[in-house]
């Protein structure tokens, strides 16, 4: 357990002070319930609408996982196909920069307008939000390709194919789950802008509800679950990287 508190000790501790700040300021400043609600409040109320909440909880992880899966696929074919040709790269690379230029949330409600208000729309926002980390991340990890094995394997007869395979992937994984490291924890928040858009069902819809009837302890209580969905996609993506890219957690 030792090194497991040296590790999340401080953290843990660090969120256990917040807790006790927030609960204690909002009785000793008398603060009302409709701007900050008492944490022992927003804990009942997560207790008391569990079922509920873990339903809208599923809804909104399905559109996060979704629309991350489609990030990574599009993003990494993305990212493989520039690799592969420099007049890819100086087309696309600009541009892929670029989208970053626009409003995410403006384009939110052409997401809406093109896809309806099924899951597709909320999907289509969740790439929005996660595509480029994923892009510009397998972009990045390709060119730590080390240029002295990449001569090697050149004058040892492989082909194009093997050099993608044997040392450019590898090469890429560690930058491109630092860049899923982050698409993944963007994905609850997209999912959630698409939901409070229009939706039937969701976290974000949920909330955008409980606002609007001034149900403060339910805003909170949704805000809380999305941010434990949001650290535990990270946490996911964490997993799956130290699984993955076993070479590097032994050094």
């Amino acid at each position: 357990m030792k090194p497991w508190l040296r590790q999340y000790g401080p953290a843990i501790l660090f969120v256990l002070i917040l807790a006790g700040v927030w609960e204690a300021a909002t009785v000793w400043l008398d603060i009302p319930r409709y701007i900050i609600p008492r944490l022992s409040r927003v804990l009942v109320s997560v207790w008391d609408t569990r079922d509920l909440l873990w339903r809208h909880s599923l809804y909104t992880l399905q559109e996060a996982l979704l629309g991350l899966f489609l990030s990574v696929l599009f993003g990494v074919l993305l990212a493989s196909l520039m690799e592969g040709s420099r007049l890819a790269k100086r087309t696309l690379y600009p541009l892929v920069i670029a989208s970053q230029t626009i409003p995410i949330v403006a384009l939110s409600p052409v997401m809406v307008m093109w896809f309806g208000y099924e899951i597709w729309s909320k999907v289509a926002v969740v790439i929005l939000f996660t595509i480029f980390p994923v892009t510009v991340g397998a972009v990045d990890g390709f060119r730590q390709t080390d240029p002295g094995t990449l001569e090697l394997m050149k004058t040892m007869g492989a082909s194009n194919g093997q050099i993608f395979r044997k040392l450019k992937i590898p090469s890429a994984l560690p930058s491109f789950f630092t860049g899923l490291k982050v698409a993944a924890t963007f994905s609850i928040g997209g999912a959630t802008i698409g939901e409070w858009l229009g939706a039937d069902s969701g976290l974000g819809m949920y909330t955008k509800r409980a606002s609007s009837q001034m149900r403060s302890e339910a805003l909170f209580a949704g805000v809380l679950v999305l941010s434990f969905l949001g650290i535990a996609m990270f946490l996911a993506a964490l997993l799956l990287e130290k699984r993955v890219v076993r070479w590097q957690n032994r050094r």
